[in-house]
């Protein structure tokens, strides 16, 4: 494609033109905020060594995944947390080009180096707590499909970036309690014949993130027969706004993703909609490592804290709650349980 022909592609994408170019950007952020390359072993082949790793809970007879974190601690004397105390800061992988939950807005010239969005505002709540101050944290910016690999490496200490808590990702992480309530959901152009996660995405292009949840379902589904046997699922990127840019150039017909990302796409472009509602229940969490039970209960507690200070919801009615409805089951925290 010449470069004309996709500046007239993108011709009348509004701000999600913008974030397009944006993700050239990307590489030179990345040199700021560096993760080495994967190695074939699933690894970033980076960081020292970590505590030992033990199991959160076995994935095989795993129900109600976002219910297995450990009750919430004020304690700061584990070996984990002293660790970052020590260090002096805490790492924090997270995203920089989802729009409204970590995000570097190309409009904003006057800070146009800092990531912005609610799980930023999360990563800061908790160095407040931990560390005393909220800007004691460093940000890496990772792919999707990174974010495990990025944990288990020692490379951050957590992953902040809309991290669906899976009974699957229990074998390799552990979790926070959940912090966001959202599901998977259909986005299309507004004069696509698609009605939603149904027959007619029959013989449709789906894009969706490798290592996504939404790609797992898709997967499943489709090995079941529940999802048509036409439908193309094969288009897989590293990044969810990835699956946006290929749709603004016609090279899909669909994203999937979570419905609560997919509504902040589409309140970035006047030409896409969510199509039919969410099909699956997922919920959001602060991933770590295994093996680290202290910083997993400290971080339950500034969930908590975060919730009963109305810092969670200042933060959703700032970046979110123009893209949700009023009725949306992601208008509030989710209620906690620990196992």
């Amino acid at each position: 494609m010449t470069a004309r022909r996709l500046r007239a592609s993108l011709k009348g994408w509004g701000g999600v033109g913008a974030m397009a170019l944006a993700l050239v950007v990307t590489a030179v952020f990345a040199l700021l905020l560096p993760l080495s390359s994967a190695r074939g072993d699933g690894s970033t082949g980076t960081g020292g060594q970590g505590v030992g790793q033990g199991i959160q809970a076995r994935a095989d007879t795993c129900t109600d995944p976002q219910n297995q974190s450990p009750s919430p601690s004020s304690d700061d004397s584990g070996k984990t947390i002293t660790a970052i105390k020590q260090r002096g800061y805490l790492s924090v992988g997270v995203d920089q080009n989802s729009y409204r939950w970590g995000y570097r807005d190309p409009n904003n010239t006057a800070k146009s180096s800092d990531l912005e969005g609610f799980d930023i505002d999360l990563a800061h709540e908790i160095a407040r707590e931990i560390l005393g101050d909220p800007n004691a944290v460093r940000f890496h910016a990772i792919p999707t499909n990174q974010r495990i690999p990025a944990i288990k490496s020692g490379q951050v200490d957590m992953v902040v970036r809309t991290m669906t808590i899976t009974c699957s990702r229990l074998k390799d992480v552990a979790f926070s309690a959940p912090y966001f309530l959202t599901g998977q959901q259909v986005l299309a152009p507004k004069t696509s014949d698609i009605k939603g996660y149904d027959k007619t995405l029959a013989g449709k292009r789906i894009c969706s993130a490798a290592g996504s949840t939404a790609y797992d379902k898709l997967s499943a589904d489709k090995k079941a027969g529940a999802l048509a046997s036409s439908a193309d699922i094969t288009t897989t990127v590293p990044n969810q706004l990835d699956c946006l840019v290929r749709l603004q150039l016609g090279q899909v017909d669909a994203v999937v993703t979570d419905g609560a990302l997919a509504a902040s796409q589409a309140a970035q472009d006047p030409t896409v909609e969510l199509k039919g509602k969410t099909f699956t229940e997922d919920y959001y969490g602060v991933a770590m490592k295994l093996g680290g039970d202290d910083l997993v209960r400290r971080v339950n507690q500034v969930l908590v804290d975060y919730r009963k200070s109305g810092g969670w919801q200042a933060s959703y009615t700032k970046w979110l709650s123009a893209t949700l409805k009023a009725d949306s089951p992601s208008a509030t925290p989710p209620t906690a349980h620990y196992k």
